[in-house]
């Protein structure tokens, strides 16, 4: 045991020496003394020290093995589409942002009814996507082994990235 553990131990334990004899003084004294009012306030000083210990208590009990880093498109280095979809950007809820989506990759979340699935897609360089005009794509999802039932052609889904729906979109046919 360390020093401060012993004195923390030390000062939970004199202060509830400190409280029961607050709860037998208050017990014999009479009703509106000094007396009384001093010893419920021996009492009230063991209030803080109960929250200590309950903080303590909870400590002890035993803890849940985390949960499994989530997967990611970090490692992979090529895109392997999985789907052809047919995408439709919502217009920006700013005027100032409401401009095309320029080439490079981006990562979202499709969902279908209340699920999602971790997808990506590219736009080629020089090309950009304009914001309410149908845009043909290629996705590659995260777990496609997962999300490939849920997307069958004709199904309808949204593209959600961070808490925004982004964009409204169709799968056209499986890549």
């Amino acid at each position: 045991m360390t020093k401060i553990q012993f004195r923390r131990q030390l000062i939970v334990f004199i202060l509830l020496c400190v409280a029961i004899a607050g709860a037998v003084v208050r017990h014999y004294a009479e009703r509106g003394s000094t007396t009384r009012d001093i010893a419920t306030l021996l009492m009230v000083l063991w209030v803080p020290i109960i929250g200590n210990v309950i903080a303590w208590l909870i400590g002890k009990l035993p803890r849940r093995a985390p949960p499994p880093e989530p997967a990611s498109f970090d490692g992979r280095e090529s895109f392997t589409p999985h789907l052809q979809v047919e995408l439709t950007l919502r217009p920006a809820a700013l005027p100032v942002h409401d401009v095309p989506l320029s080439a490079g990759e981006y990562r979202c979340a499709l969902v279908v009814d209340k699920e999602g699935f971790s997808a990506r897609w590219i736009v080629p360089p020089g090309e950009a996507l304009e914001r309410g005009k149908p845009h043909a794509l290629a996705i590659e999802f995260l777990t496609p082994e997962l999300a490939r039932p849920r997307f069958a052609p004709g199904a309808d889904f949204r593209v959600l990235v961070d808490d925004l729906f982004v964009a409204d979109g169709r799968v056209l046919s499986p890549a």
